[in-house]
């Protein structure tokens, strides 16, 4: 398994916004194919900064989830990309486990 941490900042005044695509974002992958955890939290002391942790089977089933069309009436890239006030942080990360982690296809 695979895990991203994702670090994003919205413009001023706009975290709320970025949250509430982003959740668009994460209802689209319900079901995805490898995706375990998609989870969006508003940094408590920072409402502009928002992040997102991922979890997925391997970098093929989250490459796929980047190359799949975003589903009708859903948000896409550029309604994430247009609310952010600087490039989206990246940490690639080793899945060892922990609790509530899930189980990707067969993949504890």
């Amino acid at each position: 398994m695979i895990g991203r941490l994702m670090t994003l900042t919205a413009h001023p005044g706009r975290g709320g916004e970025l949250a509430a695509v982003l959740l668009g974002v994460a209802d689209g992958l319900r079901g995805f194919p490898g995706c375990g955890i998609y989870l969006i939290s508003q940094d408590a002391a920072d409402p502009d900064t928002v992040h997102v942790t991922e979890v997925w089977r391997d970098e093929a089933s989250a490459r796929a989830a980047l190359d799949a069309p975003s589903r009708a009436g859903g948000p896409d890239p550029a309604d994430v990309l247009a609310l952010l006030s600087s490039p989206p942080q990246r940490t690639d990360l080793a899945v060892l486990g922990g609790v509530g982690l899930p189980t990707i296809g067969g993949q504890p």
